[in-house]
């Protein structure tokens, strides 16, 4: 497959349209880092690929165990082949252990294992700070067709957690929280899309609760690639 038009540039992704099919797209990972919407910036080369390389490692994981994804294949160390959908504008969050804007939000100490796994949205629009939602907000915004599609989503992130809180617990890492998004591919079905990586989720080791993810950008503590690194060292062990 062959880049044709950038149909997509984000924050941390680039998007082509191919020339030799029109329900395939080319995924460019970059190595920008951002954080706090935006308003920290920062390049960390080779970050691209090993988010790419990452993110593949996890979508044949999930695919083994029946979750349908939008990947196709890896390409090269940056690039992705996937199927084109239709992204679901909102982000499905999935939190194990409580940190970060949860314990702003709601006061719990951080490192709080919570007593379930709390799903939530949040709406997918960097004008209003892709704020949190609930059920009766998504449905008011359209972003799904009704509340079976939200049920869905939240059935099928709850599944996604358990296989890979048990995958990363066997690599000494605890998966505290993530994030992820869904599209709809040309007949309508609901796949997994995007990545899952450091960028996306907070692992924790699981002796030392030293961070490999992308809370070492947002926290000043550097070492991000070094830990992008570990993260798919223990993946691939």
């Amino acid at each position: 497959m062959t880049k044709n038009e950038m149909i997509y540039e984000g924050k941390a992704k680039k998007m082509w349209s191919t020339k030799e099919c029109e329900d395939y797209l080319i995924v460019e990972f970059k190595d920008s880092l951002t954080a706090f919407n935006g308003e920290k910036k920062s390049e960390e080369v080779g970050k691209g690929a090993l988010n790419n390389k990452i993110s593949t490692e996890i979508f044949h994981l999930l695919e083994k165990n029946y979750i349908k994804t939008a990947l196709v294949e890896m390409i090269d160390d940056n690039h992705q082949l996937v199927k084109k959908v239709d992204i679901i504008p909102l982000e499905v969050i999935a939190r194990n252990i409580a940190t970060g804007s949860l314990t702003k939000r709601l006061g719990i100490k951080d490192g709080t294992v919570l007593p379930f796994t709390l799903v939530e949205f949040c709406y997918k629009d960097d004008d209003l700070g892709d704020p949190i939602l609930n059920d009766e907000h998504a449905l008011i915004l359209k972003a799904v067709k009704d509340q079976s599609e939200l049920d869905y989503l939240k059935a099928e992130i709850r599944k996604i957690n358990e296989i890979l809180k048990d995958f990363f617990a066997k690599k000494g890492l605890k998966l505290v929280d993530f994030k992820i998004e869904f599209g709809k591919d040309k007949d309508g079905n609901i796949l997994l899309a995007d990545e899952i990586s450091p960028d996306s989720c907070r692992f924790w080791d699981m002796e030392t609760n030293e961070k490999l993810d992308k809370d070492r950008f947002r926290q000043g503590l550097g070492g991000v690639k070094v830990a992008y690194e570990e993260v798919l060292k223990r993946i691939l062990s």
